[in-house]
């Protein structure tokens, strides 16, 4: 192990020894939700569920082939905010995201360390923008719902809230009573580590691969692991 090595290694073992609150984003770091029932089709779906409804001009080509049914919901949400129209579309992605958390694939390590960090007497909370629905269902199916609830802090009615807006972590930590000091954020996007930065919540960035890597180095998050293997070991032999 070179010098530069042990140092980045100490200073991860300091980070997850120090949480007392752990606040994890759900599709990534937990699971990958849309794993058996693509994200790309259920973005069609309700991109087609507008255009039957007469509202094909709503969505610009770009948010159209985006793919990402966060995206579209997001841009309606921009010209109709607040409207009955937000509302039908994200309850449709909410039965989507729930019917998804049936096949979700479990991240590498996750359950264990999810486990283990419970049983070190840490208190964990789900910040997400998903359905706060979808990942009671995940969570329940995984046996994992009693190290979380009731604090899952997902997709409300006011979109504009999302991350990379700090609403659902400042929801969790005042919840907790915690300080943002004395918490921890594991997430696998710029809008996590945005949010986690906005609440003044230290960041640990989850990157299944290079490129995910890359997106949350140049980002500006200062730790990122390509496993949560090293994590569980920390705590094991804490």
């Amino acid at each position: 192990m070179t010098a530069e090595t042990e140092k980045e290694t100490e200073k991860l073992r300091e980070l997850i020894t120090r949480a007392r609150v752990v606040l994890w984003d759900f599709d990534g770091p937990i699971c990958r939700l849309f794993a058996g029932h693509a994200s790309e089709g259920v973005a069609v779906d309700l991109a087609e569920w507008l255009v039957g409804r007469g509202l094909h001009g709503l969505l610009t080509d770009t948010e159209r082939q985006s793919l990402d049914p966060q995206v579209l919901l997001r841009a309606v949400d921009r010209r109709h905010p607040g409207s009955d129209l937000v509302a039908e579309l994200e309850e449709r992605l909410t039965k989507e995201e729930m019917k998804a958390a049936a096949s979700a694939m479990p991240t590498a390590y996750a359950d264990p360390l999810i486990r283990t960090w419970t049983a070190r007497g840490s208190r964990l909370a789900i910040t997400t923008n998903n359905s706060p629905r979808a990942a009671r269902t995940y969570l329940a199916g995984r046996d994992l719902l009693g190290c979380f609830a009731p604090h899952i802090y997902g997709r409300t009615q006011d979109l504009h809230r999302l991350k990379p807006d700090p609403h659902c972590l400042n929801r969790a930590l005042s919840a907790m009573g915690a300080a943002p000091s004395a918490a921890l954020m594991i997430g696998d996007s710029l809008s996590d580590f945005d949010a986690a930065r906005g609440a003044g919540v230290p960041f640990l960035g989850y990157a299944r691969n290079a490129r995910h890597d890359k997106l949350l180095r140049e980002g500006g998050a200062a730790h990122v692991v390509d496993s949560l293997e090293p994590l569980l070991s920390m705590l094991r032999s804490w």
